[in-house]
């Protein structure tokens, strides 16, 4: 039986190799209802593989096979389902593909965790499910926001939304969808974490300024992720311990994981963050955070889609490079750039006209090196 558009699948059809990757699990909009299952642990853990794969998102290079057992998998998704937990969901509500592991955690078994129904959709088009539950967990990529602005109405049809999250840094968008649905009816409960160590910090608010990161329950920071050297403005490089590191095939799980963040440590759980190496760029003596200036300028240029790349200038070093996807139609040049020079403070070494920008199922820019073969503009 469907539910307007949706096709009722079982637990089994989405959880049986290789439903997890398959084409009908990944590319159709389907429902499990899993309140209807009083055993789910059982299921799951007899019906999934003791270990499972998944590959990073090729956004720092290239795509690469990382493993964790599926008692880690199924630990997580019960932390996850603790965060969202508080706020009563009746109903899961996701658009992250299972394929990845953030969608393998918050699609498939974070609503096991919860016992409350899942629908999944893979695409921006069609309508949004009516649950017939009235507090919901949004399970979002980038793009889910401006969808949930375009659909207030089911919104505001509901008593509270909980929209968790896991990518890079929020959309503007996500900060006018607080806004409108108001801190009574809407929560954001942002994940930071990777395919390598799986979640590591989260953090939860409903209006105003986001608050500091806490790292999940069973993630430590490892010595030289508070102590190491420090850099700009009191920033370290953020290094974890946790029991759900990812391992290679044919390797073991290592101690400890820089992740690439740099952080301002608050205490021995807490810290705030600076940014990603590699994202943080020097340009005439000003830092330049890569992510808040893609966020601005997406705000302000009228294009299609835009990405900001770190890249090296044999003159002064750190440089920063362009890459603008034109609206269809727009002619050669019909794309005015100028705020780029306002949010940067600097002209970009070189700005590219490109016809799409490759991203991640999460909305991360994969590697540019092998992105694009852009026209120089």
């Amino acid at each position: 039986m469907g539910h307007a558009g949706y096709q009722e699948l079982t637990p089994a059809d989405v959880l049986t190799p290789p439903g997890t990757g398959a084409p009908e699990v990944t590319d159709r909009a389907w429902c499990v209802r899993w309140e209807r299952e009083p055993r789910a642990e059982e299921l799951v853990l007899r019906t999934l593989p003791d270990t499972l794969d998944f590959h990073t998102s090729g956004s720092t290079g290239p795509s690469k096979l990382w493993r964790r057992s599926l008692a880690d998998a199924w630990s997580e998704a019960g932390m996850l389902a603790g965060f969202v937990g508080v706020d009563e969901p009746g109903a899961v509500v996701s658009f992250a593909p299972p394929v990845h592991v953030y969608g393998a955690l918050a699609t498939l078994l974070m609503p096991a965790r919860l016992g409350v129904p899942v629908w999944y959709r893979p695409g921006y088009i069609g309508a949004l499910p009516d649950t017939g539950a009235r507090r919901v967990v949004v399970v979002a990529t980038p793009w889910i926001f401006s969808l949930l602005l375009r659909n207030m109405d089911w919104v505001r049809a509901l008593d509270h939304v909980t929209v968790l999250y896991s990518s890079a840094m929020l959309p503007a968008d996500a900060h006018v969808f607080l806004e409108q649905a108001g801190p009574e009816r809407a929560a954001l409960v942002e994940l930071l974490g990777s395919t390598e160590t799986g979640g590591i910090a989260t953090r939860r608010w409903c209006a105003g300024e986001p608050p500091a990161w806490t790292l999940f329950p069973d993630v430590s920071f490892a010595p030289t992720g508070v102590e190491g050297t420090e850099g700009a403005d009191g920033a370290v490089p953020l290094v974890i311990r946790s029991p759900r590191l990812a391992h290679r095939p044919g390797g073991s799980a290592p101690d400890s994981w820089p992740t690439g963040d740099l952080v301002e440590p608050l205490d021995d759980r807490a810290f705030r963050l600076v940014g990603r190496v590699g994202r943080l760029v020097k340009v005439n003596g000003r830092r330049i955070n890569l992510d808040e200036a893609e966020h601005a300028l997406r705000a302000r240029v009228d294009c299609a889609d835009l990405a900001l790349v770190a890249t090296h200038d044999p003159m002064i070093g750190e440089h920063v490079d362009l890459y603008v996807v034109p609206h269809a139609g727009t002619a050669p040049g019909g794309t005015d750039l100028t705020p780029a020079l306002d949010v940067l403070g600097a002209r970009p070494r070189r700005t590219h006209l490109v016809p799409v920008i490759e991203r991640s199922a999460t909305g991360k820019l994969r590697h540019p090196q092998t992105a694009h073969s852009p026209n120089q503009g």
